[in-house]
């Protein structure tokens, strides 16, 4: 004991050596997660992140998801209408509909972030910024994108280990699927957005871009973004799959129904061999985390002869 009372008393008068001693210490200390600075977000808009937030409002269901997938769902103070996923976004305070958002109860809740869509940026946006609030705006274009925005909203709540991962993880299921599809014989595919009228999907939307990389060929690659289209041009092009997107609140399956019944589709090659199937709205249409299981039963729709058969009904 005598002994290493003698050392650390040497140590103590030795001033260098206790300045290391301390830097070490420090280093090895957890950083406390500093406030991202000036950031910009997908409308090109640069917005000033002066702390890391404590109170979150999401927009849109996209923006919901990310937020929960990133532990976040404590500081969620608002959501949507439509923010139905996960569970625990159900009971959080509602803030009016996707596309029209109620400004006063944004208000009330006192946000120190609101996360908005594109679909905002006319009105809801500059409404909000007036009233001095911080607005950030995710809008993806393709799945690049959505992963860009996770790391992005990992970097303005402090979260940017987890965004990482997340990402990470989402990166090497894409791979996972692209790896076998870039080999695959490419499957003629009309996807279904609706069906009275008749709604499909061309490039530039990132449904067009999973079902690419599933392996499948979009009939209405064609066109851009969502557009009625015809039912005589469907025949003509005589889709291998079809695929409904299902989900539309009391109507969900309709669109799955109308393909497995319509007549006129009777001729097609994904008729005469059972190769009509659903998938849920949700999963394909929301630029979040989810986005990867949307490619993954894509993937096997397309091509259950590599990824296993999933059932149409």
């Amino acid at each position: 004991m005598k002994q290493y009372r003698q050392t650390f008393t040497k140590i103590a008068k030795c001033p260098l050596v206790l300045l290391s001693i301390a830097l070490v210490l420090v280093a090895c200390t957890p950083a406390e997660p500093t406030p991202a600075g000036a950031v910009v977000d997908d409308l090109g808009r640069s917005v000033n992140i002066e702390k890391i937030p404590q109170r979150i409002i999401s927009l849109s269901p996209s923006n919901t998801e990310i937020l929960f997938a990133l532990g976040l769902g404590e500081k969620v103070v608002g959501v949507t209408e439509f923010c139905n996923y996960p569970m625990e976004a159900r009971v959080i305070e509602k803030v009016g509909g996707f596309s029209t958002p109620n400004i006063e109860k944004i208000i009330a809740l006192q946000p120190d972030l609101i996360l908005a869509a594109d679909i905002h940026k006319e009105e809801v946006i500059p409404a909000l910024e007036e009233k001095g609030f911080t607005v950030f705006t995710l809008a993806p274009r393709n799945l690049d994108g959505i992963l860009q925005d996770i790391r992005v909203v990992g970097q303005i709540t402090g979260k940017e280990k987890e965004a990482f991962e997340l990402a990470t993880q989402m990166e090497s299921r894409i791979v996972a699927v692209t790896d076998k599809t870039g080999k695959s014989e490419k499957i003629n595919v009309f996807y279904v957005n609706w069906h009275d009228p008749l709604w499909s999907v061309g490039s530039g939307t990132i449904i067009n871009e999973l079902i690419e990389k599933a392996g499948g060929i979009n009939i209405f690659r064609d066109i851009t973004g969502h557009k009625i289209v015809d039912l005589e041009t469907v025949i003509v092009r005589n889709p291998e799959v079809i695929i409904a997107c299902t989900g539309h609140g009391e109507a969900e399956s309709k669109p799955f129904e109308w393909a497995k019944e319509e007549p006129t589709l009777a001729t097609t090659k994904a008729r005469r061999n059972d190769r009509v199937y659903q998938i849920d709205a949700d999963l394909v249409s929301r630029d979040g985390p989810r986005i990867v299981e949307a490619l993954e039963q894509l993937a096997q729709f397309i091509h259950p002869e590599i990824f296993g058969k999933m059932g149409g009904d």
